[in-house]
């Protein structure tokens, strides 16, 4: 059953509870809505006690067995007793749930920790290692209803969804077309013979908590089969090339449970570029949620799209300099 986006838009703490309870896990009826653009995330009291993560996923972005690849690389790695946040089994034994009105919802452990500011080359060392681990298990898992990040989904698709959502003035349109499709066509020869498998693949430091036993990471909601250096650079403080003792760090600390291929540092810009692209049809996609309008008031207008294209300008540069050499 399709959920009405309305419905998404306006879940309520009570519906949320009753969506819980209904899958026969009982509830003190505390609930709060935590800060979450993409889905709806609240932190729900078991009737027990203890606080739980209710996750409900927006409706038309992922099928059932695409939001359950995602469950069953976090219980792998739990199994493999590698740092990871895993949904919790409902009563029935399994990990989604739906509600009447088709939006899936999953229960997880509610993980404490910080996001870290300064990190330290040991920090980024241990994070290296626990890439290092993820990849292991999730290259080895049959994860195969998860999307792809290349320069056709996030280039070639998400320029399309841009430019059939959003209203430009005619000469910024035919510039940031043609600015697009360069950038999209260097990234696409960059890309040949890649190696790829499936990633968390929004590794920003966001995403990166530091609990009592080290570091964790959360929010596997865009796993997708990408190059491997896409969990890496998004770590980073600044351009790979700019903070080599950073990247050179990450990297020892990476190759200490897995090989890693330096000339994959050669797609970094290519993947920073089609990352700005995903994020434009995302925003784009999104507008008719009233949170959107809110946390992106300048989206749309002529400054938005003259400053997206002047930093697509900048990766063409850059993908033209590094042409034939590593970064």
């Amino acid at each position: 059953m399709k959920a009405p986006p309305g419905l998404f838009f306006a879940l309520t703490p009570d519906r949320v509870l009753a969506a819980v309870e209904e899958a026969r896990v009982p509830t003190t009826g505390r609930c709060y809505l935590l800060g979450s653009l993409e889905n709806r995330v609240y932190d729900v009291e078991r009737e027990d006690g203890v606080r739980v993560i209710a996750k409900f996923y927006r409706p038309g972005r992922w099928s059932t067995e695409t939001i359950l690849d995602e469950h069953k690389l976090l219980a792998a790695l739990a199994e493999d007793e590698i740092p990871a946040v895993a949904p919790l089994p409902f009563p029935d034994g399994r990990t989604l749930h739906e509600m009447e009105e088709g939006i899936r919802f999953a229960l997880f452990p509610k993980a404490s920790g910080r996001s870290p500011e300064d990190m330290s080359l040991d920090d980024f060392r241990q994070i290296g290692r626990l890439l290092g681990r993820i990849h292991n298990v999730s290259s080895a898992s049959r994860l195969t209803h998860r999307p792809e990040l290349s320069p056709k989904t996030y280039g070639d698709d998400c320029l399309a969804r841009i430019l059939a959502l959003s209203t430009m003035l005619p000469g910024i349109r035919a510039r940031f077309e043609a600015g697009a499709n360069d950038f999209i066509e260097l990234s696409r020869e960059l890309f040949r013979g890649a190696e790829s498998f499936v990633i968390h693949a929004d590794c920003h430091r966001g995403n990166l908590l530091r609990g009592r036993n080290g570091f964790f990471f959360l929010d596997f909601d865009d796993m997708a089969s990408a190059p491997p250096v896409q969990d890496l650079w998004l770590l980073l403080p600044a351009r790979p090339s700019d903070c080599p003792l950073e990247r050179d760090a990450l990297i020892e600390g990476y190759e200490t449970f897995r090989p890693f291929d330096f000339s994959s540092l050669r797609l970094v810009e290519a993947l920073r570029g089609l990352r700005y692209l995903r994020y434009a049809a995302w925003i784009a996609e999104r507008f008719h949620d009233p949170a959107f309008p809110r946390a992106f008031p300048q989206f749309g207008t002529a400054a938005y799209w003259e400053g997206l294209l002047a930093d697509i300008y900048d990766q063409i540069r850059l993908l033209e300099a590094d042409a034939g050499r590593f970064l």
